[in-house]
């Protein structure tokens, strides 16, 4: 235990003093905040005035009179303008005019040419708009089809008959009720890849990088591989799992501090972060960074020089991939065998489970089932790889192939 706890402290301290580690680190924080200030940033570049209490001037030039002074109900419709209407036949360049004066910031020219109507959107920049506010034409046509309706006299329910109030629902042939929020599930799928591969991945740089230092034999001396292979797979993954915590804590700060309030419950079903999603979510974070870490650790052990990590990394790499695809597209159809099946399935569970628990259409039985293929999984790959990491670990010659570890794993004498 104490040569365990010394391998796990030593691999925490050089996680923490890599340049690499540390950069990432901070540009990932960086990008958290400005990811929220977007909105932000968006207003300041629009140049909002939302904060200063001003509104959008919007001149609304009727001369035909075709909505007989009804325009200026606009004003009553929270549209975010300051709505000024004129009968005043004004042309282009008199709009151009007010325009560049900063008298107004846009105007609607209102032609009536017989039975044609025509709305003429005036602004200074076309660069961010390719066409009217949908809200300002509907609030339009609402005006004028209610003026319409007036002239013609007919009763209130005859006035509500033209315009009924539908209720409507949305109901699943399934006999399993989905739940939750898609962009929440994504953003969650992301999330553990990410601390799953790449901490993972860490293990296996690791490894081949304390073999080109020669750091690794004198670990050897030391204690045993198996002790070894442990304690940087657990020290890796407490820095992982550390590293993880922040980015949450910070995406937090900065959605309290920079975002409106309601903005992030519209995006994300906070209902369904509990506490029972949180532990799910950490369990598979811990079993899937060990699936990963041991068969990183596997292929870390089998190469002798840094330039060849990359190239004896790329299986588990791929299989890391096709688990993440097929927990992320089988999403898209939550209810579907295949998504049970990627929920089972040792590569993808990980990255699939936590969000059939946040949907809640996973059983119990699910869960648990999921969860011993998991753990067996990883103890098959663990007496796997810390085998061949015993025999392999001094290797500093060319890289092993697969032959080369399945002759090392048969041998005996091992």
């Amino acid at each position: 235990m104490k040569d365990l706890k010394t391998v796990i402290g030593f691999t925490i301290k050089e996680m923490a003093k890599r340049k690499s580690f540390v950069i990432s680190t901070i540009i990932i924080v960086l990008i958290i905040i400005i990811g929220f200030n977007i909105p932000n940033i968006i207003k300041l570049f629009n140049g909002d005035n939302s904060s200063s209490g001003t509104q959008n001037k919007l001149l609304v030039v009727d001369s035909s009179n075709l909505f007989e002074g009804s325009l200026d109900t606009l004003n009553t419709m929270d549209l975010g303008y300051e709505v000024q209407t004129t009968k005043e036949a004004l042309t282009f360049d008199d709009i151009k005019q007010q325009i560049d004066n900063e008298q107004i910031d846009e105007a609607i020219i209102v032609e009536n040419n017989e039975r044609t109507y025509k709305l003429r959107y005036i602004v200074k920049d076309m660069t961010m708009m390719n066409s009217m506010p949908q809200d300002l034409m509907d609030s339009i046509n609402t005006i004028y089809t209610n003026l319409q309706i007036s002239k013609l006299g007919l009763t209130e329910e005859q006035i509500q008959s033209l315009a009924p109030n539908f209720e409507y629902s949305i109901e699943q042939t399934e006999e399993q009720k989905v739940s939750g929020n898609l962009f929440a599930m994504m953003m969650l799928s992301i999330v553990l890849f990410y601390a799953i591969y790449f901490c993972a991945y860490q293990v296996s740089s690791s490894i081949t990088t304390e073999k080109t230092s020669k750091i690794m034999e004198t670990l050897v001396t030391s204690t045993s591989p198996r002790i070894i292979v442990l304690g940087k797979t657990i020290g890796i993954g407490l820095v992982g799992l550390l590293q993880v915590c922040l980015f949450v804590i910070i995406a937090l700060i900065s959605a309290k501090v920079f975002l409106e309030p309601g903005i992030l419950e519209s995006v994300l079903d906070m209902s369904q972060m509990t506490p029972y999603l949180a532990i799910i979510t950490i369990v598979y974070f811990i079993l899937g960074y060990s699936t990963y870490a041991l068969l990183y650790a596997l292929t870390g052990s089998t190469v002798g020089k840094p330039e060849d990590i990359q190239s004896a990394n790329t299986p588990v790499a791929i299989l890391a991939v096709i688990g993440f695809y097929l927990s992320y597209f089988t999403m898209m159809n939550p209810t579907s065998d295949l998504n049970l099946f990627a929920a089972l399935f040792p590569i993808s569970s990980p990255f699939c489970m936590p969000f059939r628990v946040m949907m809640g259409i996973a059983s119990g039985g699910e869960v648990a089932l999921s969860l011993v293929i998991l753990v067996v999984t990883i103890l098959i790959v663990a007496k796997v790889a810390i085998k061949i990491y015993s025999n392999a670990i001094l290797n500093y010659g060319t890289k092993m192939s697969v032959r080369d570890m399945i002759k090392v794993y048969r041998d005996k004498n091992s």
